[in-house]
């Protein structure tokens, strides 16, 4: 039996950032090295994902327990893998879809799939006694990501007024990743004084942003400007502005409804305005899920707008699925893409998507989710497949902070190897 193959698989549950179970799955591979792997869940999740599969027993965990994963994991999938070679990543993969046989795994699960996905690649990492974006990139030279740092939370990720989910920084304008978090962390400070002054909460959210109640929406970018000057920084030239709206949970038939605070409703045409207008009078460069998930002609327009003037990325309408992703590219919707693993269900399939995104001249953005654990996986996938960026929370809480240490870390053991995307990631989009 050859070292690289799996000899053991456990799966266990355990708690995310929000309290709520998830699954963790140890592999060991008959020469001894291990790999373990924690599976996020979102809040705002796409109706198109595949499957998270929670056991609904109201008694235990609200019904969130993941037991029936976890049963998938231990006495369907791993006598289904064990003896594979572990450095088999795509056979692997594919017969965990096999075993599942549906389009969106329904059968196991997702959660219990990518978990057996993800720790079969940390594990084939740590045989090969190799980082694990190396063991995955196979590159001679790596892209440090810039970070998309959400600072001021609002939507499902808050208990406050604010409708868009997200406020997010990209201190794109830096030397190396290292500078860049150092600039964040200043502006995330100088924020949390300034709105002490002003009289607002500094709790946080599900994501380590601020989560004050404000007068509007726009206060809070207002808010963030000024904290970057008081930072001695430069809005629109050392740090950028980005919103994830989330506009799938304010969407309702046909409209918008801003239900968070004054219950003003606006038509697909109006949310667009609405972003033409911010772009003009903020540095932002970056909108996520600016219209639902299924308001595709909607999607056709925001893009004909300001496809050409910033960064369009879809979430819920593509949820890191290909078959998604060229209906898209095909229409003329997006320019970029939100990669989240779980959302597919495997690291094969989640490479695919991004290499044909690539391929098409779209952006990709690896990404957390709102209920995370310590696992650190994607801050080396971002650095593995040079996506360029990175989406993994604020500078405080721990499961998001982990990741940004990771990057740190990667940044410094790559040294002439590695260079930051900075301004390079946006030059279309940056005069």
């Amino acid at each position: 039996m050859k070292k690289t193959s799996i000899a053991h698989v456990r799966a266990r549950e355990i708690l995310d950032s929000r309290g709520h179970p998830t699954i963790r799955t140890r592999i060991i591979l008959h020469g001894g090295a291990e790999g373990v792997a924690s599976v996020p869940s979102g809040a705002s999740t796409g109706t198109h994902e595949a499957l998270e599969l929670r056991d609904g027993d109201p008694g235990r965990y609200l019904g969130k327990g993941v037991l029936k994963a976890v049963a998938n994991v231990n006495e369907i999938i791993a006598p289904g893998v064990v003896g594979m070679d572990a450095l088999e990543q795509e056979d692997l993969d594919h017969r965990l879809i096999e075993l599942d046989g549906t389009p969106a795994k329904n059968k196991l699960g997702a959660n219990a799939i990518l978990s057996v996905s993800m720790a079969a690649a940390c594990a084939a990492s740590a045989a090969l006694k190799t980082p694990l974006y190396d063991y995955l990139g196979k590159k001679r030279a790596y892209i440090l990501p810039v970070p998309l740092i959400n600072i001021l939370n609002g939507g499902t990720h808050a208990d406050n007024n604010l409708n868009i989910q997200e406020f997010l920084i990209m201190p794109a304008g830096s030397a190396s990743f290292e500078e860049a978090i150092r600039k964040a962390a200043d502006v995330f400070h100088h924020l949390k004084k300034l709105l002490k002054k002003k009289g607002y909460s500094t709790a946080v959210g599900d994501e380590g942003g601020f989560a004050p109640n404000l007068k509007a929406d726009e206060e809070a970018l207002e808010l963030i400007m000024e904290s970057i000057v008081q930072a001695g920084y430069r809005a629109g030239g050392d740090i950028f502005l980005a919103l994830d709206v989330a506009a799938s949970e304010l969407f309702e038939e046909t409209i918008y409804v801003f239900k968070k605070s004054d219950g003003s409703k606006r038509s697909s045409e109006e949310m667009i305005e609405l972003y033409e207008r911010l772009v003009r009078t903020y540095p932002i460069i970056s909108i996520e899920d600016g219209l639902a998930e299924d308001d595709w002609a909607g999607w056709v327009r925001l893009t004909a707008r300001l496809g050409k003037k910033i960064q369009l990325i879809g979430d819920d309408i593509f949820v890191t699925n290909p078959d998604r992703l060229k209906d898209g590219i095909q229409m003329g919707i997006a320019n970029s893409i939100l990669i989240k693993l779980n959302q597919i269900g495997t690291l094969t399939e989640t490479i695919e998507t991004v290499s044909y995104a690539q391929s098409q001249g779209y952006s990709t953005v690896i990404s957390h989710r709102s209920g995370e654990t310590e696992d650190t996986f994607i801050a080396d996938l971002s650095v593995a497949l040079n996506t360029g960026q990175i989406k993994t929370g604020s500078v405080s809480r721990s499961e998001r902070v982990a990741k940004y240490n990771r990057l740190l870390e990667i940044e410094e053991e790559l040294k002439e190897r590695g260079s930051f995307a900075g301004k390079r990631a946006f030059a279309q989009y940056i005069a």
